[in-house]
């Protein structure tokens, strides 16, 4: 294995762009090691039993403003032109919820963000414009407002506007999301809710916004098509990379090359001090014989629920198939580490980072070993932002 430059654990974006940028701007000789039976990490799209495509790790919707990931990420597919809209679905029958907009079912509907036409549809239509000029009289240089600055403002009118959107957009989703009561929630992230000035019901507002035409998976196979770069699946790297005294070998020999490395930082460690905590996901996914089942690529179930919201894959890839498509209900706990299992989130606190930095330290023994993506540095991150820090890194090593 020493006909290797450099090693890359994992083949999902953090992998590989690294493994692209050194392979092609380095000229080296990268060896891609990924556990899985398909590249693309969480991004990974197929062909579902009845030919709907999925995303089979939860939707993955790209948006960026940085133009250098943008034109990066073009060189390996073209888009498809989508700005991803996402409705609250609520149950009519909550005492604190008046529903001017009612589904068929019972239940009534806003935009997230919760924005103008959101207080439209929550308190009806005159009410909502009235209490929609109130918010644009009183914060008239701003495009949106926090739920802080909402409840610092003398107005009682605007103070119940901000309990409001605490209440049915925010704290009941991030119980089931996070696993925690009201009171664990972080103050500072409730206070950064934002309510939308605007009938802007875009979900994002990056410059850049889109859907790979082909699907993710097809992105991610150009990228990692090239000569120097050799990809093997289905492959554990814990069970062929050795860390032991500052050197590390892979197969029993020593490699001196970078290595760049995507996976958990507990488990490269043999989770020395513990396991990381995380948030894992469950998926239901269901096909129907109907053309479309909601109006939206993401509904949003932001009060009842057990699950956190139902995703409608061809609202979001514009595939056409007619009388069959596929929705996702998606269930958010606590990781286990039971194989088959997936960390999705950090479960980010300071008693995790004081834990996550007894690895890191452990990781800074080996100057050729980089830590790199959400498992690696325990963090949250973007596609684009990942995307970039990439391209950042592999800056650096070339």
């Amino acid at each position: 294995m020493t006909n290797y430059d450099a090693l890359i654990v994992g083949a999902g974006y953090a992998g590989a762009v690294a493994a692209r940028r050194l392979a092609e701007d380095g000229n080296k000789k990268v060896l891609v090691l990924e556990r899985r039976d398909h590249v693309g990490g969480n991004a990974y799209d197929c062909l579902d039993a009845s030919g709907i495509l999925i995303h089979q790790y939860g939707p993955h919707i790209f948006h960026t403003n940085d133009r250098r990931v943008f034109d990066y990420l073009s060189r390996f597919t073209k888009w498809r032109r989508y700005q991803h809209r996402v409705i609250a679905n609520l149950p009519r029958d909550n005492p604190q919820v008046v529903p001017p907009r009612k589904t068929t079912d019972g239940r009534f509907f806003f935009p997230v963000p919760f924005n103008l036409d959101s207080l439209k549809n929550a308190f009806g239509q005159k009410e909502g414009e009235r209490l929609g000029q109130k918010l644009l009289d009183a914060y008239p240089a701003q495009s949106q407002v926090t739920i802080l600055e909402l409840r610092q403002n003398p107005d009682p009118e605007i103070t119940a506007i901000a309990d409001y959107v605490y209440e049915h957009v925010f704290v009941h989703y991030t119980m089931k999301q996070w696993g925690q009561t009201p009171e664990e929630i972080d103050p500072a992230t409730t206070a950064r809710v934002p309510v939308r000035l605007s009938r802007d019901d875009r979900y994002f507002q990056d410059a850049y916004q889109g859907m790979p035409l082909e699907g993710y998976t097809p992105m991610f196979e150009r990228m990692l098509d090239h000569p120097n770069i050799t990809v093997e699946l289905n492959t554990d790297a814990l069970k062929r990379l050795e860390l032991a005294d500052g050197e590390l070998r892979l197969d029993g020999e020593a490699f001196g090359g970078p290595v760049v490395y995507t996976g958990q930082a507990d488990e490269l460690f043999g989770f020395r001090f513990g396991p990381l905590p995380y948030r894992t996901l469950d998926f239901g996914f269901e096909t129907l014989p109907q053309d479309y089942f909601q109006t939206h690529g993401t509904v949003n179930y932001t009060v009842d629920g057990d699950f956190t919201r139902i995703t409608e894959f061809k609202h979001l890839t514009g595939q056409v198939k007619p009388g069959a498509t596929t929705i996702m209900r998606e269930y958010s706990r606590a990781y286990t580490g039971k194989d088959g299992e997936i960390p999705y989130y950090a479960v980010i606190n300071p008693d995790n980072n004081a834990l996550y930095a007894k690895y890191k330290a452990l990781a800074d023994r080996y100057p050729s070993l980089r830590f790199l993506g959400r498992l690696a540095e325990y963090k949250y991150y973007n596609m684009d932002a990942i995307v970039a820090k990439a391209l950042a890194l592999t800056d650096t090593l070339l």
